[in-house]
């Protein structure tokens, strides 16, 4: 029993001082992103890498997700005879949680494990001790541009993937479910209310920077050679996903909690 207790105990510590190191690794990345010197075009190719070429797979997901939400109400809500209400479950579930919970997870899995694991290859190779000798902080330079590109992209894609989503509701219930045109838009417009749509960009800023913190967090702290690239690229992945999820909970608790 004792061994089973300390085999607990030594996980949950190693637990919160992994958590510590990653919000002391946030810190002093926050105060970079907001202190001189910049790098306008490390930062808009981040930009570019993070938001343009995520494009794809985050209208993809939207698209399609949009339009099995509408076809799994329609024959959940059949049942009660309550049809009318598909158009309104499509719109709030799109852009309160589905685009960018999605949009957020998607990213993770894209640029996420891409960072970790070019930091990580630089780490291994010493090309951040390189930076450090030629008077380039590292933070600056490889974890500041990412992190803002993070947080300005994701909201951006997240907005296209609510008006993708929505889209793909509407698709579903005008072209397979027979319903009436005008009647859709007008119940969407209805219910929407504009505290919907922010709240889902405040989460997909807050999911884009965790994505690029951990993502950073994991390829800079990586050792070990190839091996330790690779785990650092998984564990980006999975950190980003849970933290993604743990924060979704959160802001809407703040967003929405009577």
């Amino acid at each position: 029993m004792i061994g089973i207790l300390a085999t607990i105990g030594r996980a949950f510590l190693e637990g919160l001082a992994a958590l510590g190191r990653l919000v002391i690794f946030a810190g002093a990345a926050l105060g970079h992103m907001v202190r001189p010197p910049f790098y306008p075009r490390l930062i808009g190719r981040q930009m570019i890498e993070i938001g343009y070429f995520s494009l794809p797979v985050v209208a993809l997901t939207t698209l399609f997700s949009g339009m099995v939400l509408a076809l799994q109400s329609y024959t959940g809500f059949a049942r009660f005879s309550a049809e009318s209400a598909i158009a309104t479950v499509v719109v709030l579930s799109m852009t309160r949680e589905l685009a960018p919970v999605l949009a957020g997870l998607m990213v993770a899995g894209r640029i996420g494990a891409a960072m970790a694991a070019e930091i990580g290859t630089m780490r291994v190779t010493e090309q951040i001790d390189a930076l450090t000798v030629l008077s380039t902080d590292p933070y600056k330079y490889l974890v500041a541009p990412r992190l803002i590109a993070g947080a300005t992209m994701l909201p951006l894609l997240v907005l296209i993937g609510d008006i993708l989503g929505v889209f793909g509701g509407y698709l579903v219930a005008i072209y397979k479910l027979d319903f009436n045109a005008a009647a859709y838009l007008r119940r969407t417009a209805d219910y929407l209310e504009f505290m919907d749509v922010v709240s889902g960009l405040v989460k997909a800023a807050v999911f884009g920077f965790l994505v690029a913190l951990t993502g950073c967090y994991h390829g800079y702290n990586s050792k070990g050679g190839a091996r330790g690239v690779g785990q650092a690229t998984t564990n980006a992945v999975v950190s980003a996903s849970i933290l993604i999820l743990v924060f979704n909970y959160i802001i809407t608790e703040l967003f929405f909690a009577r």
